[in-house]
């Protein structure tokens, strides 16, 4: 006689033998940078800025949507302002380091 071992694991847990599992299988952790592939390049600029330094991020490679999201996510966590267009993010200030780690703390490959 045989027994598909579906069928007698069933039957021990209408027994009570074996415990149901009813917790929710885990929900995958969302990857922002998996469409990513070559590193974000930050550099500091002052042309044509009158002088007034400035955060670039260059390299980004996705959906204006996405660029937008992105900019709006680091304007907000280092409290300053800034802009995005043409594929790169433009932050006010002298912020090169903190920005390397918080693309970094993202999820991004940073050069």
């Amino acid at each position: 006689m045989n027994i598909d071992w579906k069928d007698a694991l069933n039957a021990l847990k209408d027994s009570g033998a074996v415990p149901i599992d009813d917790t929710p299988d885990p929900i995958p952790a969302k990857e922002p940078a998996g469409i990513q592939k070559s590193p974000l390049r930050v550099l500091i600029d002052r042309k044509g800025r009158k002088g007034k330094t400035a955060t670039i991020i260059e390299n980004f490679e996705g959906c204006e949507e996405e660029l937008e999201k992105l900019a709006k996510t680091l304007k907000q966590k280092l409290g300053t302002g800034g802009s995005c267009r043409d594929g790169e993010i433009l932050i006010q200030g002298d912020r090169m380091a903190d920005v390397k780690a918080l693309l970094t703390e993202m999820g991004y490959k940073v050069k």
